[in-house]
């Protein structure tokens, strides 16, 4: 009864806020949009433009950071595990319980009582391609039908619940960052290295990559996000917010999908999509993605004198 009201509750909530993620009449192409804006007659930085816009947004100093340059050497696999983590193949016992720890403070700080099925390490540091960027990926398997048959909305409440954590905590491990995922015993993990923390045992161990990276068309396709992560950009600048959303959106299924592609291949975490994704990541593009969804969703609904949401 009290997971009832619970997810009662929850799900009340998350309809109150539904309307920041559904937008009608999606976008059928980034390329027209990117031309209608671009290419049509105008004065400077007046829509319609007929200059290259530059980056004078709010967002300069994160549209800055795009153009960092990730080192490919970063993506460089080893002859060993990480050795500072693992002892051979077998995670270093103490390392080892402060991830179960922290699983299950994590879990007891929860609104309702969940049996835990498994935590588990996964990602670089469950494989051979560990770096400076790596972070210790702990996944927390519990059964979402136990709270609710309503998977979507378990699933809502347990990512709000771990972004609040990870936001909240800055716990580091050997120098690397601790994030939570909750996942369903019956979600596809794909992935060369899992091991399971509550059974000290490997459930697939990883293999060394043998082929060459392909960094360089990895790169081009980081580079096409970025680049219509700059359109989305000035698009709010712009005051074209509604618009901006509908390519924000867009991107935001672009890139899940190439992500998910690239772990499906038989290259999987060293595919080019999967690079590309980390490329992403490192260079806070995707967190840039999200802060301009916040801005546009903001900007479109407030009362400033601008046509929000016209276009």
């Amino acid at each position: 009864m009290t997971n009832y009201y619970i997810m009662k509750d929850w799900k009340n909530y998350v309809n109150s806020i539904s309307e920041i993620g559904s937008y009608r009449n999606r976008i059928k192409s980034y390329v027209s949009d990117r031309n209608h804006m671009l290419n049509k007659g105008g004065q400077k930085n007046t829509a319609p433009f007929t200059k290259k816009m530059g980056n004078h947004v709010t967002f300069d100093k994160q549209i800055d950071n795009i153009d960092e340059e990730v080192e490919p050497e970063s993506f460089d696999t080893h002859d060993s595990l990480e050795p500072r983590v693992w002892t051979g193949e077998e995670l270093i016992p103490e390392i080892r319980d402060k991830l179960l720890k922290i699983a299950n403070d994590f879990m007891k700080g929860l609104p309702t009582k969940v049996t835990i099925k498994d935590i588990t390490l996964t990602g670089s540091l469950a494989n051979y391609n560990w770096s400076s960027y790596s972070d210790f990926d702990l996944h927390i398997i519990v059964d979402f039908y136990e709270i609710d048959p309503n998977l979507v909305l378990v699933k809502s409440l347990f990512d709000n619940a771990r972004m609040r954590w990870n936001n909240k905590h800055n716990i580091l491990i050997k120098g690397y960052e601790v994030e939570i995922y909750v996942e369903d015993e019956r979600e596809s993990h794909k992935s060369s290295g899992i091991y399971s923390i509550m059974r000290n045992e490997w459930i697939k161990k990883p293999k060394k990559y043998q082929s060459e990276i392909d960094f360089t068309s990895a790169r081009k396709k980081a580079d096409d996000i970025e680049f219509q992560v700059n359109i989305a950009s000035n698009l709010i600048n712009a005051g074209r917010y509604k618009l901006a959303l509908k390519n924000i959106e867009r991107l935001k299924k672009k890139i899940k999908n190439m992500r998910r592609a690239g772990l499906e291949s038989e290259q999987q975490e060293f595919s080019i999509e999967n690079i590309a994704f980390k490329i992403l990541r490192r260079n806070d593009t995707l967190g840039l993605l999200n802060d301009l969804k916040l801005k546009a969703y903001d900007s479109m609904h407030g009362m400033n004198g601008e046509e929000n949401g016209v276009y």
